[in-house]
């Protein structure tokens, strides 16, 4: 209760410093703050994004959805920095409610540039370098598990290791991310496994190759790097990226989700699996099959890796202050979004999937019942996909993704002359504003 508390007090504070720019105090109208307080996901509905190619729009979606089994699907557009563009398409769980916008989705490893925006976040305020080392004694970690370690190696591992793939794990006999049980056994410790399971678990394994000497996707290296936020900040990694990068930007609805889909968020959709997925055992370890989707991946353990919900709205809006152009100003610095995108081999990119030189950086993730796309192109258009359905493509399938929103884009020249971002209902905006 108390951390909710605090998330309100938060709010409060952007509510008014945010508020007070604009709003006369001679009269001001309740319901205005009331919003404000709910955030952007409780001001945006479909029927704001219709315009000439609306139809075009949705039949090309719903064909797509029809093609590769979608159930629900959230797609927002953004031109120079402005939100032109969110709807929701199909259902958003087992009741048959539709996708809006601003319900919330699992974003799978879109939680990575989450995560890494955190890291650059604690680099520019001096409370971190990409260089220190985070595991053993004198490091980041300097815990009782990295005192005595099977690979010294271990200790050479940094934070930009950590961030570019390259702290020397491979998925040669799995990802250990998604193998929980089978962590926590090896260990001897019971499930469901923890943070400090797989601190013994790195502490008793050998590494694959020497860090930074080479690059090997590694989700585990992201959930400690959730670790580190943790170390540095004192915080949970939750509660730092909430209250100190999210909220104080207006972004207020994004969070760690949850592995059972009994405890969801009510503007939260269901999650469906492609045809032919098999169950597995639950990950707490009671014995149970269950749905990967519900219960049998562990989310919040995923956590800075792949563990995040957000809309199509919010994320956008987190993508605005990150893309380096220059009509919103972004929350890193130049010299941080350049490390971030920087491609050379080992040492980049930085929470971004892929990165190019002339300025297209994407984002994907894939888990099973979601699957979650961003783009930040050169010409100043910018998209994010989500989906509440896996597809039997698994990770490959933002490869479609990307080939239809192309197409899309392309076909589409004139987009909306808005920002929804800047939106609210007119009933509810106050009477006087100042100019």
């Amino acid at each position: 209760m108390m951390k909710y508390l605090k998330y309100l007090v938060l709010v409060s504070v952007f509510v008014l410093s945010f508020g007070s720019k604009r709003i006369s105090r001679k009269k001001q109208v309740p319901a205005y703050y009331e919003l404000e307080l709910k955030g952007l996901n409780y001001r945006i509905r479909n029927d704001l994004s219709d315009f000439e190619h609306s139809k075009y729009i949705a039949k090309q979606v719903e064909r797509f959805i029809t093609r590769w089994e979608l159930k629900g699907v959230a797609l927002a557009v953004i031109k120079d920095e402005q939100l032109v563009y969110a709807q929701g398409f199909g259902t958003a769980d087992r009741i048959g409610n539709e996708v809006e916008p601003g319900k919330l989705f699992r974003v799978a490893s879109v939680s990575k540039l989450i995560t890494a925006i955190a890291i650059m976040h604690l680099v520019e305020d001096g409370r971190l370098n990409l260089d220190d080392q985070v595991f053993g004694p004198g490091a980041i970690l300097d815990n009782e598990y990295f005192r005595e370690v099977r690979d010294k190696k271990l200790y050479q591992i940094t934070v930009r290791n950590l961030l570019a793939h390259s702290g020397g794990w491979s998925q040669r006999y799995g990802d250990p991310a998604f193998h929980s049980l089978s962590i926590a056994n090896k260990v001897g410790d019971p499930p469901p496994a923890t943070m400090t399971t797989y601190s013994k678990y790195v502490a008793s394994r050998r590494l694959s190759f020497p860090p930074g000497s080479q690059t090997s996707y590694s989700n585990m290296g992201y959930m400690f790097l959730g670790e580190v936020v943790s170390a540095v900040t004192g915080k949970s990694y939750e509660d730092y990226v909430r209250e100190d990068i999210l909220i104080p930007n207006g972004i207020l609805d994004m969070h760690i989700g949850h592995s059972n889909l009994m405890y969801k968020l009510p503007n939260e959709v269901d999650y469906f699996e492609q045809r032919g997925s098999q169950q597995i055992f639950d990950f707490n370890g009671k014995g149970l099959m269950v749905a990967k989707s519900d219960g049998g991946n562990p989310i919040e353990l995923l956590g800075a890796a792949g563990g995040w919900i957000c809309s199509v709205v919010e994320l956008s809006r987190l993508l605005v202050l990150i893309d380096g152009y220059p009509q919103v100003r972004d929350i890193l610095t130049d010299n941080s979004i350049l490390e971030m995108t920087d491609n050379t081999y080992a040492k980049g990119p930085l929470g971004w999937r892929a990165t190019t030189d002339h300025g297209t950086w994407a984002r994907t993730g894939s888990m099973a019942g979601s699957v979650a796309m961003l783009k930040r192109q050169p010409d100043g258009l910018s998209w994010v996909f989500l989906s509440n359905t896996s597809s039997w493509k698994g990770s490959k399938f933002p490869y479609e993704i990307n080939r239809f929103m192309q197409r899309l884009t392309r076909r589409v020249e004139e987009w909306p002359q808005q920002d929804l971002f800047n939106y609210y209902p007119i009933d509810t905006l106050p009477l006087a504003i100042n100019h």
